[in-house]
C-alpha cells in the first residue's frame, strides 16, 4: 500500500476545533512535525480538512 509522508508547515493556534482535533489525529501538533501514514481514503478526507496547515510527499517504497 503507498504510503504519504505528512508534515505540519502551520501552527494551530486560531484555527477551529474541528481542525485542531484533525491535526491531533494525524499524530502532528507542532509546524515541523512529520509522520507517515497508509494512503487510504479516511486518510485523505482527514488531509482534505487541514491542507493549508500541512504538506504532503510520497513516501518511496524500497
Amino acid at each position: 500500500m503507498a504510503q504519504i509522508k505528512i508534515t505540519q508547515t502551520r501552527s494551530i493556534i486560531d484555527c477551529p476545533e474541528k481542525q485542531k482535533r484533525t491535526i491531533e489525529a494525524l499524530g502532528l501538533g507542532r509546524p515541523h512535525y512529520s509522520r507517515i501514514h497508509n494512503d487510504t481514503p479516511e486518510l485523505q478526507g482527514m488531509l482534505r480538512v487541514v491542507r493549508h496547515l500541512i504538506k504532503t510527499e510520497p513516501v518511496q517504497q524500497g
